[in-house]
């Protein structure tokens, strides 16, 4: 059993012993904590809190749990179901709510679930607030409502059409262009909330030939559901024999998009931010920005279009606080998450899969055809298992004095660019490993990158 408390929520396995895994104790501790942390801190005055869920199997005994402890502080809560991450973040901000829950452990196997906490503008805690809600939850830091002032429940399921519409309101997204281009799609929903919103996404879109895989909001998965290239054989191989345009494939909790081109050959997780990006900029003439392990043809992208790029801290708070911090108007990460300001700070596929359908419309191209016209470039994921005695910051300042004289970015781990490719040395915050995540313009040469630099770590604490 696992139980893994970080400040972007309370992420575990069902079932096993109080704090070994996520219990139902250790879900009633947590959003007591945090809803006690939202009363002491928001401005909001309506005690509303926003609760929405993936259709994994715990989900509704999570959903029980999570919307009863609420009320048992006081707080009101309006339950939306059965709802992607992005659709949540939206309802907390057109309920004018405090915070909002979404139970969803993204692209975790079934065994897990999640609670991910979300602030009065729909957007992760940062660090100092969850650092906050964690230190409240380990001091039993809460208290709750007499019997007078217990708060209400309300159920409202009609937020994922009024996220769709929101999408489709969106003046880069060209409806009759999509409709005119008569694409033919096949989609992978991996059995949650995906199979319930992005056909009806779809269908509005004015697609007509759709061919569905794994849209029966079952919770139970049909493959591993991150998703990988080595998980989605099923939709390559059906690209091919639909001889369908384009494929889609989205995680549990529908904020990664993963692409499939005409030929069944993946697009490229890394790609899906840097081809929606393309199109928003050569509309919209902007600043992006992504995290520092995500690829560099975002970067040559924004620069071809005379905006700028910035690199951000890993993880999606960081990212969104680097994307108002440099007003950039497309921004997100490298494993297929787009966030788009125009619509929310949040990762949204539904927003990235009506993107690059109006760019492939608007081009006549195919996906094949696209991903050419993007710099080549191919990321090596590698670690080094240490012990727990070696003192890794003391590695990573040692290998950034030893390229002191390239361009070295040190706001997480260690980034080192080269002219021609980059490395980034992150180190856990859960065990002793040092990630490695290299890039260049052959896997090739990510790999002899990777590995050079983890020789030259492993002489560094062998010493």
């Amino acid at each position: 059993m696992t139980l893994i408390k970080s400040i972007s929520g309370i992420r575990g396995t069902i079932g096993g012993a109080v704090g070994d895994g996520l219990t139902p104790l250790d879900v009633v501790k947590f959003t007591a904590a945090y809803g006690t942390w939202i009363k002491r801190n928001t401005q909001c005055k309506n005690n509303l809190i926003v609760v929405g869920r993936d259709a994994r199997i715990s989900g509704e005994m999570v959903d029980h749990l999570v919307s009863g402890t609420l009320i048992g502080l006081g707080l009101n809560v309006t339950n939306i179901g059965l709802a992607s991450t992005p659709t949540t973040e939206i309802a907390v901000q057109k309920e004018k709510a405090c915070g909002g829950i979404i139970l969803t452990a993204s692209h975790n196997p079934k065994q897990w679930n999640a609670l991910k906490l979300l602030n009065e503008k729909g957007e992760f805690l940062n660090d100092k607030e969850g650092k906050a809600v964690l230190s409240m939850a380990e001091n039993n830091d809460y208290e709750f409502a007499e019997v007078d002032n217990l708060g209400k429940i309300t159920y409202k399921n009609d937020y994922n059409n009024i996220h769709i519409d929101d999408v489709l309101k969106l003046k880069l997204v060209d409806v009759e262009a999509i409709k005119k281009a008569n694409f033919k799609v096949v989609i992978d929903c991996v059995n949650s909330v995906g199979g319930i919103v992005i056909p009806q996404l779809l269908e509005k879109l004015g697609v007509k030939n759709i061919v569905k895989l794994n849209c029966d909001p079952t919770g139970k998965f049909a493959h591993n559901p991150e998703p990988l290239p080595a998980h989605l054989t099923e939709i390559s191989d059906k690209m091919k024999t639909e001889k369908a345009d384009v494929g889609f494939v989205v995680d549990p909790d529908v904020d990664r998009l993963a692409m499939i081109c005409e030929d069944g050959e993946m697009f490229g997780e890394e790609y899906t931010l840097v081809s929606v990006a393309d199109y928003i900029l050569s509309n919209t003439p902007g600043n992006t920005v992504s995290n520092l392990s995500s690829t560099r043809a975002l970067r040559d992208v924004t620069r071809q279009h005379g905006g700028q790029y910035n690199a951000a801290a890993v993880g999606e708070v960081n990212v969104v606080a680097k994307m108002k911090e440099t007003n950039a108007i497309i921004g997100g990460e490298g494993n297929g998450g787009v966030i788009y300001p125009e619509s929310h700070y949040g990762r949204d596929a539904l927003v990235g899969i009506s993107l690059f359908l109006s760019l492939m419309a608007k081009k006549g191209m195919k996906p094949t055809e696209l991903r050419k016209q993007y710099p080549p470039y191919f990321i090596s994921k590698n670690k080094i298992q240490l012990t727990p005695d070696i003192n890794v910051d003391n590695i990573l300042a040692q290998m950034k004095d030893k390229y002191k004289n390239e361009e070295v970015n040190d706001i997480d781990g260690v980034k080192i660019d080269f002219a021609d490719c980059w490395v980034h040395l992150r180190k856990s915050n859960t065990e002793p490993i040092i990630r490695i995540y290299s890039e260049a313009s052959t896997m090739e040469k990510a790999d002899n990158l990777a590995k050079k630099i983890m020789g030259e770590i492993e002489s560094i604490y062998k010493k």
